[in-house]
């Protein structure tokens, strides 16, 4: 299905951030510290629980993070849109790892429930996100899929329907 590894380092997310793993153009990471994720440990166009694709990442939880010190000020917990965000950015990686052409973008999500919260004293996220549909035609780039986020193996957001698509313009 593809020539690229199952799993990536930081690195190698980075040189996504910088346009340099699936080509100029294509579907890129953002650069730290908007970055959500330090490591890709599994991906796949077929796994998962519907077998359509799937991405398991991690993010290593540091007190020094940018978000806890200005969200908020003697209470700090990391802003569940970021959470939200690595889930999306993780999608989008999937279908560029795909060998899919285009820029991603998000589309939106079905459902999102926050059961609970990232505060300095996390050690790791865990994202798992997978696919429901993956769609490419001649018009349309898109992947849908769930998620969840853990916090030290605790879920505390989940996702449905959440969208992504790759635009060449």
């Amino acid at each position: 299905m593809t020539q690229f590894p199952t799993s990536f380092g930081k690195d190698d997310l980075i040189k996504c951030a910088q346009g340099e793993l699936f080509g100029e153009g294509n579907a890129q990471l953002p650069m730290p510290p908007m970055l959500m994720m330090d490591r890709i440990t599994d991906i796949s166009g077929d796994g998962g629980a519907h077998g359509k694709g799937h991405v398991v990442a991690e993010f290593d939880i540091d007190p020094s993070l940018w978000f806890f010190d200005c969200h908020f000020p003697g209470n700090p917990i990391m802003p569940g849109c970021l959470g939200l965000d690595g889930l999306w950015q993780l999608t989008g990686f999937n279908l560029g790892w795909r060998g899919w052409q285009g820029r991603g973008y998000a589309l939106g999500v079905g459902e999102v429930k926050l059961t609970g919260m990232v505060r300095p004293d996390r050690k790791m996220l865990t994202y798992k996100i997978d696919f429901t549909k993956a769609i490419q035609t001649r018009r349309l780039t898109m992947g849908v899929a769930d998620g969840i986020v853990e916090a030290d193996g605790e879920v505390i957001y989940q996702v449905k329907d959440m969208k992504v698509a790759l635009s060449e313009s």
